[in-house]
């Protein structure tokens, strides 16, 4: 069995180096703000979680911690938000509290007698209402949008379309859960940020109960195609085939014979 740090290329086992990594991306975002938002800042959700930890620590060595901008979203009440306290306070980022239970509230009761709102719905509605908020943060201070998936978790879709599945730049996408908390520990981020145990925070669940296998299945998986349960590997199989089209450009009627999905 491979351990955290090695994965298959073309059946060769490599060693995954955090430090390196790291610093790839690090000026893979200088590089994307050069590009796309010269002077520009990086507006990041903050959850308390790893993924947000790692990802706001990684513009703040690329860019500064004077253009890095955290953005706390609680629905009401958020349990565990002294992580997300914790987290801007150790980067020594500005920050802003957006609390959106008015929004939500406010959706709910707008929806006309007879409509009503799937379990999914209502699962789903925070995460684009905080979306939206960020967007909202980021207009208004020449920001641009962190999306802070990774790789496993986009494998199997577990994100909200049109929620925390989208940004301006995605710092994670190709890296697995195993791979993100190591450049955690790369970073320096506090450990329990970094060990901290994956919520959605909307159901009450572990991001592991509700996928029904682990993260470290799941990265083995990716890395390496070997699975050795086969219900496990049919499990994963079908939530990758359903989900893939949350991770594609709009498909489009080709008008004209040209192909709707260029680059324009």
């Amino acid at each position: 069995m491979l351990k955290y740090g090695k994965r298959m290329k073309r059946g060769v086992l490599i060693m995954f180096d955090a430090e390196k990594v790291k610093n790839d991306c690090v000026e893979w975002i200088r590089a994307f703000f050069e590009e796309n938002g010269k002077g520009c800042n990086a507006v990041i959700g903050i959850s308390g979680g790893k993924d947000s930890s790692v990802v706001a620590a990684l513009c703040v060595e690329a860019l500064g911690r004077d253009r890095v901008i955290g953005v706390l979203m609680p629905d009401g009440e958020q349990a565990d938000i002294s992580d997300s306290y914790k987290l801007v306070e150790h980067l020594g980022i500005k920050h802003y509290v957006v609390n959106i239970k008015g929004a939500t509230d406010g959706l709910k009761a707008a929806f006309p007698e007879g409509l009503e709102m799937s379990s999914q719905t209502l699962i789903n509605m925070a995460p684009r209402i905080r979306m939206t908020t960020l967007y909202a943060v980021s207009q208004s201070l020449n920001g641009r949008v962190a999306n802070t998936c990774n790789l496993s978790e986009d494998w199997v879709g577990y994100s909200t379309r049109y929620g925390d599945s989208v940004g301006d730049f995605s710092p994670l996408m190709c890296l697995t859960v195993a791979e993100v908390k190591q450049i955690g520990f790369a970073l320096g981020l506090p450990k329990d940020l970094v060990d901290k145990t994956p919520s959605d925070g909307l159901c009450g669940k572990t991001d592991e109960d509700n996928l029904g296998f682990t993260y470290a299945v799941l990265d083995k998986y990716i890395r390496t195609g070997v699975c050795r349960s086969a219900k496990t590997k049919a499990l994963i199989d079908r939530k990758h085939a359903l989900n893939r089209f949350k991770m594609r450009i709009m498909p489009g009627f080709p008008y004209g014979g040209g192909n709707a999905d260029r680059d324009l």
